[in-house]
Formats: structure tokens, sequence, C-alpha cells
């Protein structure tokens, strides 16, 4: 088994002592949601992306800003009750000198002066343990709306909604990166492992799209490439700023179906090799392509981060291993001593620096090198690769029988044979990587 040591970040106020809390105290749990009215937020299924078919029927959909001024509203109103751990728009950051134009970000209270807590990073899948800190613990004041779709085809707003199922929440990320930090947790009362599936994947699209500010992105991070919550969840923040990876260069990738439009390319001299797909008209197309690519990674064993853009235009799909070659021993002090986790935020190139010594001297040639340490080799990653993009061809979920179909070799899950070996190349065998 492999682990790191690390310092969990706080995304709530009852992180901490939660244990024995519920009932009595207006959780997220079973104990006080059903029954219970919150903030409701309902939106219009989205037929396109680029506007084609369904154009006229979006166009009223898309030209209204309303989730964005609600979202705001709400989250500024939570950080004027002083329900943040620090005032985040006072954190300082600046763009470092160089070709990708990197973002260093000085946020010195997301360092937790506290016994760094040991992480499993050689199992992505995991099950759900509600002994853990999980979002159902978290008190409703962190709630800023449900986010739902509208059983009438039309986008509202209501202050109070009585709640009869598990609903998809918008919460606060007490420990904000940037301005406007939430958190999507999908069904939250179904206690979720942090697992992507279609649906999920579909509802994080909805709500890039229905933000309709491309300073608006979303961000998920699997267990072994730095989620520390085993409960499913999304995160995403405002940042007027191009992240380097979406100023990237990209070249097709080879692939034989672009089912629905998808296009799937690769990114071109960036520290981390990654996956882009885009150029599809509807949004369900897209997100399919994407979430059958999840699913595959998940399923073999393989950590990965995922960045939605432009509205939900874009997805940047990256796989990593840079917890494997922590907990090998194999990533350099130097780095190691900076406490940089390179999450989806710092892979898509903002970095959060916690001490100000690294952030005064923050430089390109230090972001990738941290970066570099995550990528897979080059060998290795064609090979999953391909794997991907046979996987978005059929953009369909996996069923039971195909998931027990899985042949892997003595039974040894892909990430363990990888100890020791992570350039190792991957081999398919009856539709599964299988390593030899």
């Amino acid at each position: 088994m492999l682990t790191i040591k690390r310092c969990p970040t706080i995304l709530s106020n009852y992180q901490e002592g939660s244990e024995g809390l519920g009932c009595g105290r207006n959780c997220l749990g079973q104990c006080c949601v059903p029954g219970s009215k919150l903030p409701l937020y309902t939106f219009k299924r989205r037929h396109t992306i680029t506007g084609e078919k369904y154009a006229d029927k979006d166009a009223e959909v898309a030209n209204i800003p309303f989730l964005d001024s609600v979202l705001l509203g709400e989250w500024e109103e939570r950080m004027q009750r002083g329900l943040f751990r620090y005032d985040v728009t006072t954190c300082e950051t600046k763009v470092i000198p160089g070709n990708y134009g990197f973002i260093a970000q000085l946020n010195e209270g997301r360092h937790l002066k506290k016994r760094p807590t040991e992480f499993r990073v050689d199992k992505v899948l995991q099950d759900f343990d509600p002994s853990k800190f999980n979002f159902t613990k978290v008190g409703q004041e962190e709630v800023l709306f449900r986010f739902e779709e509208s059983a009438e085809n039309k986008v509202q707003y209501l202050e109070k909604a009585l709640v009869l199922d598990s609903p998809n929440v918008i919460a606060i990320n007490v420990s904000p990166i940037d301005y406007g930090h939430v958190l999507l947790v999908p069904r939250v009362l179904d206690c979720l492992p942090q697992r992507i599936d279609h649906d999920s994947l579909l509802l994080a699209m909805h709500l890039a799209a229905e933000a309709g500010n491309t300073s608006f992105r979303l961000g998920y991070n699997s267990l072994g490439a730095f989620a520390t919550i085993n409960h499913l969840h999304f995160q995403a923040y405002y940042l007027a700023l191009p992240f380097p990876v979406e100023k990237t260069p990209t070249k097709r990738a080879p692939w034989k179906s672009e089912k629905g439009g998808v296009k799937i390319s690769e990114l071109c001299n960036y520290p981390v090799r990654g996956l882009v797909f885009e150029g599809c008209n509807t949004l369900e197309n897209l997100s399919n392509a994407v979430g059958s690519a999840c699913i595959c990674l998940q399923d073999n064993n393989i950590p990965y981060n995922v960045l939605i853009a432009d509205c939900g235009k874009r997805v940047f799909l990256f796989p990593q291993c840079y917890a494997e070659k922590q907990a090998l021993g194999e990533v350099d002090q130097e780095i190691l001593d900076t406490q940089v986790n390179p999450a989806v935020w710092e892979i898509s190139g903002h970095i959060v620096l916690k001490r100000k010594q690294d952030f005064d001297r923050a430089s390109e040639d230090y972001a990738c090198k941290l970066l570099a340490e995550v990528s897979l080799s080059e060998e290795r990653f064609e090979e999953v690769k391909d794997y991907i993009l046979e996987a978005a061809a059929t953009g369909e979920m996996q069923t039971e029988e195909e998931e027990r179909a899985v042949v892997v070799e003595d039974e040894v899950p892909v990430y363990d044979s990888l100890k020791n070996n992570h350039n190792a190349p991957m081999h398919i065998t009856e539709g599964r990587p299988i390593l030899p």
C-alpha cells in the first residue's frame, strides 16, 4: 500500500472535530435535510454548446448570466458573515515571467500548522466511509443553494424550497483559492464516493454553462490525485486571468470515432501531458466522451484531474503520477519543501504557494520542474491515451457485466504494478490495459 503524509485542506468549518455531530445542528445529513427548506436554483437543460440545431431554444438561456449574480451575491454574503477562514481577496498574486505565464498566489491561510494525515494514494476507487468527514456534516449556513434541472423547463431562483430528495448542493469552500470558490456536491444524501459518473459530470458541465462566465472554471481531483475527501465533489472559482494550459497549442489526436462531433487534441509543449475535449455541438455528447474517459482511468486505477473551461465548451484531462512518485521517494526534496500539492488548479497553471519565500522566488523553471513531476512519461502516456480514445469513442457508461470483465494478470491492480516503475508501458489486452 502506497501512502503519503499531508495536511488536509479544510473545506468546511465542520471538518475538524466533526465526529459525533449530526441531529440538532442543521446539517446536510439525513437527520436534517429531508423536509427542510433550502435556496433553489433551477436550470434548463441545454441542447447546444456551439449553437446549431437547437440554437433558438437555447438563446434565452445563453444570454442570462443569472447564476453568476446569484452565486457571487450569496458567496459575498457568507464572507460578510465571517464563514471563511481568511479573506482570499487580500492574497497576493503575480504572473511569473516566462513563456507560459504561470500564475503564482501567496495563500498563507491555507497552510495548516497541524499534524499531517496519512493518505492512501494507490487506490483511486475507495468505498465511502461515513465515519470520516464528508459533506453531510456541513452546516446548512455554508450552502449557497441547490442546483437542479427544472421540471418546468425554466430558469428560476427560490429563496426557500422544500427538499424532498437528495439535493445537488453548491456550498462555499471555507479555504478558498480565489474569489467565488465553491463546491458542487451531487446528490449529497446519496453519499457517493469520489468517483465520476456520467450524471455527475453532466451536472458540472451544466453549472459551467449556466454561469456563462469564462472566468469561472470547474475542477475535479480523483483520489490519488490530491482529492482528500472521499465524497463526490467538484470545485470551482473565478480567475480573470487565463490559465496557462488554456493558451497552450494542441494537435489533433488520431481516433476513429469523433462521435457527436467531439474533437480530442493533445497538449503540445506543456509540462504535463494531457488531452483536450472540445468542438461538440451538444453538452451531453461532450460530457459523455469525457465521462467515459474518466471512468476508463478510475476503473484502471490511474489518478487524474479534470478542468472544465470556456463555459463547458472545453475540458482538459490529465492522468498523473505525482503522489505515486512522492510515496516512492522519487520527488526532489526542494519541490516537496514548498508543500505544493499539484492538483487540478496547479496543473492548469495557477500555483498556490503557502510560504512567502517560495512566492518571492517563484520562477518558470520551478513551475516546470514541479509539473514535470506530475506528468506521465511519454511512453506511458501514449499507452494510456490510446485506451482513453477507445473509451471516449463509446460515449457510454459501462455495464456492471463489462466492469466485471476486467482482466488483470495475477489480480494485481494496475497502480500496484507500477511501484518503482511509473514509466512502465501498458499493453491492451481484451479491451483493458494490462501491465507486463
